[in-house]
């Protein structure tokens, strides 16, 4: 049954492909965002809203205008990890205080509802490589415990009639495969980042650090998880809150990885056999900080929502340099 959903964040890498593929779905998304961080051009032609979570005011309006509003996919954030170090309170105030004020007003309207985009960084990066959702946690960084504190609003709401599905993302890649939306900015210490510095000559050799670490070929694991299929994962949440929540209220967290996991080196590769160029490399240590790895275990994932990723790494390699070439493109 087609539904109408509210997304915050709808303007943003991940809450845009949303949109899409609720859209593809047969569901009508609604978009709140402050456009701090999204881009106005992925909002396309959907109803859009601009402006703080927290305003009473706007979800008034927009509830107004959207009387069958019953469910919301909560995107929103300021997820810079360093940033969140140099500006805590921001971070504090905007994804804690501004998440609570949001679920009050959805709350005041009758939207009992939620799918919330958490992240695989609540998790204790010690322990792996296997995550399942009972794994410990233990955010590192404030932009990590802001996750885990709403987490923790969410499922305290519970008892208060709420339904609330947290979503713990692990490595987002690639974009929108019909090129709707991608990643507007690239943050220079990921992976994919680095790699296509070094196959453009910004940079002489791409560094693996680490090449001890008990993995299938002594470099570090990460699970890398195509945003399209990320984004498909929320259509089923938003389809199954009531099958999941007969009774009313309720919460659960769900892991959203491939359920398997790649080495730094099988990363290379991939991206070599897509981009059709060696990338020379160079071993070193490891860096300050940095562990073995992880990736996610999906079997809750599957039986809760039916959901198991679809798309291998070289697509979402694929999908993201084909976004970042349009975009070069337009800006040039």
């Amino acid at each position: 049954m087609s539904q109408t959903v509210l997304v915050t964040g709808g303007a943003g890498y991940i809450g845009s492909t949303v949109c899409s593929a609720l859209e593809d779905a047969g569901h009508r998304p609604i978009v709140l965002d402050s456009l701090t961080g999204g881009n106005l051009g992925m909002v396309g032609n959907r109803p859009f809203y601009r402006g703080d979570i927290g305003d009473p005011d706007l979800l008034a309006k927009i509830f107004s205008d959207h009387p069958d509003l019953r469910c919301a996919v909560h995107c929103a954030a300021l997820a810079i990890v360093p940033d969140s170090v140099e500006r805590p309170l921001e971070y504090y105030s905007n994804n804690v205080t501004g998440s609570i004020d949001f679920f009050r007003n959805l709350a005041e309207h009758g939207c009992r509802g939620i799918v919330f985009s958490s992240s695989a960084s609540v998790y204790d990066a010690a322990f792996g490589p296997e995550v399942t959702e009972s794994s410990p946690v233990k955010p590192m960084s404030p932009y990590a415990r802001t996750k885990m504190m709403v987490e923790m609003v969410l499922e305290d709401m519970a008892t208060a009639g709420l339904r609330s599905l947290s979503l713990r993302y692990f490595n987002p890649i690639g974009a929108d495969p019909q090129m709707r939306s991608g990643q507007v900015q690239q943050v220079a210490s990921q992976i994919l980042s680095v790699l296509v510095e070094v196959a453009s000559g910004r940079r002489s050799t791409f560094s693996v650090t680490g090449t001890e670490w008990p993995t299938r070929d002594g470099t570090g694991v990460r699970d890398y998880v195509h945003v399209w299929d990320l984004a498909n994962a929320h259509v089923a949440a938003v389809e199954r809150l009531d099958d999941i929540f007969p009774e009313g209220g309720g919460y659960e967290v769900i892991n959203l990885g491939t359920g398997s996991g790649v080495t730094v080196r099988e990363f290379v590769k991939a991206f070599e056999s897509v981009h059709g160029y060696e990338i020379p490399t160079t071993d070193g240590p490891p860096r300050p900080g940095d562990v073995a790895g992880a990736y996610a275990s999906v079997e809750k994932a599957y039986r809760l929502l039916g959901w198991r990723p679809t798309l291998p790494l070289e697509d979402g390699i694929r999908h993201a340099l084909e976004w970042a070439d349009r975009a070069d493109r337009v800006d040039r």
